[in-house]
């Protein structure tokens, strides 16, 4: 596809369509958005707008279509899968003005908002009426809705109460050509010929631009434990996992670490942990509800179950405090891997009853190209983000080698029944992969999609295929 470059003319059209106080040309600006949190990867836009209504949105994807203009949608740029980054230059949209909490329904159980809101700022609006959004991506305090939707982004309580599909209504979208559609209805069942609203979410902005949002909210339980179980190898603790929901038990969150990114937590928070010499790997699990005395006696079975598995220690929390220091312990490990080495982070997914072949393939793998792993995640739903470390690697390896490794890595997940992504997408870093887990014919069909919804491919192009 061949695209033009803005040219004063266009940017002019531009400035008639948005206020010159939302258009940004100058170096300064265009740099803030020429990354986001994929490696170290960097695009430059031409120009930047920050439009704040969907009639703006919907003029400038006119103006794009009839001048061949690549256009990027924006949400917080926290993705990690270059889902946000202008490859192919040209306009960049950002939705960081579309930041409103339209509307709670607390009678229907739902929510209206745009798309710029921050997630947890929604997460706490709502826990405020006693109703619970559970998707809570480890970003959730800087990450925006629509972001999220457009990567099908996860978080630790998938496992119990479903991936962010299930939350997810309706959607108003501004199609590449401006049209603006509603895409379902604002109702718990859909049997009204394709769901639109479901092919929206996962779509990483190359289909049109959310600018609203109705969500299903559920009502918030009020207890929780927290318990941190330590294991003497990463293949006993994966094959954990398994066993607890074989026990007829469904924990809120089942988080899994290994040994070395605590560590490196500890380092990066210097949070005070009493590591022991065998403690090689860690199952982090949280249940949730309204009656204490039920989830003390889940809390009992799992202990069980953990014992049965060669579990060396298990520490209780029922204090804010210690849940806390706990979830800390997660929550922080992205960053302090991030700080710590040049890395490079995959999202894996496997049916859970494989997790534990799925890390001993990694680690395998590693070996044989030279390169290091850790890897942690949300093992309750069998998705492990596995983070690649440079450490001593020559450039030279890392440049070449890499690319296999991964590729190897891939094969295995696919062969174990899993996917190459599980929530962070596929943007512009995995596309090569593609192939690994769908055929030409799927691919296609993939294709055809966006071709009808965008003829002219001006939306996000460089990304999925």
């Amino acid at each position: 596809m061949k695209f033009n470059r803005i040219t004063d003319s266009i940017l002019a059209d531009i400035q008639k369509i948005i206020e010159p106080e939302q258009v940004f040309i100058d170096k300064d600006n265009l740099s803030k958005y020429a990354h986001d949190e994929t490696e170290d990867l960097v695009f430059f836009p031409e120009v930047v707008v920050k439009p704040n209504s969907k009639e703006q949105i919907s003029l400038l994807l006119k103006l794009a279509n009839h001048y061949m203009i690549p256009v990027t949608p924006r949400g917080a740029g926290t993705g990690l899968s270059g889902g946000a980054l202008p490859v192919k230059g040209g306009l960049l949209i950002s939705m960081e003005r579309f930041d409103k909490i339209l509307e709670i329904d607390e009678r229907n159980l739902q929510a209206t908002i745009e798309p710029g809101v921050i997630t947890e700022i929604f997460m706490d609006a709502v826990a405020e009426k006693g109703l619970l959004y559970p998707v809570d991506p480890s970003s959730k305090g800087s990450c925006f809705m629509g972001g999220n939707i457009a990567h099908g982004s996860g978080g630790p309580r998938v496992v119990k109460y479903g991936t962010i599909r299930e939350y997810i209504l309706n959607l108003e979208v501004v199609l590449p050509d401006g049209e603006i559609i509603w895409t379902g209805a604002n109702t718990l069942k859909y049997a009204s010929g394709y769901n639109l609203t479901q092919l929206m979410i996962g779509s990483e902005g190359t289909l049109g631009i959310i600018t609203k949002i109705v969500l299903k909210l559920i009502p918030r339980p009020c207890q929780n434990l927290v318990m941190l179980a330590t294991f003497p190898s990463n293949e006993r603790a994966c094959e954990a996992v398994s066993a607890i929901f074989r026990a007829g038990i469904t924990p809120s969150t089942l988080e899994f670490m290994e040994r070395r990114a605590v560590e490196w937590v500890m380092e990066y928070d210097h949070i005070p942990f009493d590591l022991k010499p065998e403690a090689h790997a860690f199952l982090m699990i949280e249940v949730d509800g309204n009656d204490m005395e039920l989830l003390l006696t889940e809390c009992d079975q799992i202990n069980e179950v953990l014992e049965e598995n060669f579990c060396s220690e298990v520490l209780f929390a029922d204090t804010a405090a210690q849940k806390d220091a706990i979830w800390r312990l997660r929550r922080t490990m992205p960053l302090s891997v991030k700080s710590n080495s040049i890395y490079k982070e995959e999202d894996t997914v496997v049916p859970r009853a494989e997790l534990a072949k799925l890390i001993q393939g990694i680690k395998e793998i590693g070996t044989k190209y030279g390169f290091q792993s850790i890897c942690y995640g949300h093992a309750g739903d069998g998705n492990v983000h596995v983070n690649i470390i440079k450490a001593g690697m020559s450039d030279e390896d890392w440049n070449s080698k890499l690319k296999l490794g991964v590729r190897e890595i891939f094969e295995l997940t696919v062969s174990l029944g899993g996917t190459i992504s599980g929530e962070h997408g596929i943007g512009s870093v995995q596309r090569e992969f593609m192939d690994i887990k769908y055929s030409e014919t799927h691919l296609n069909l993939m294709r055809g999609i966006k071709s009808v919804f965008d003829p002219n491919g001006i939306l996000n192009p460089g990304k999925i295929f």
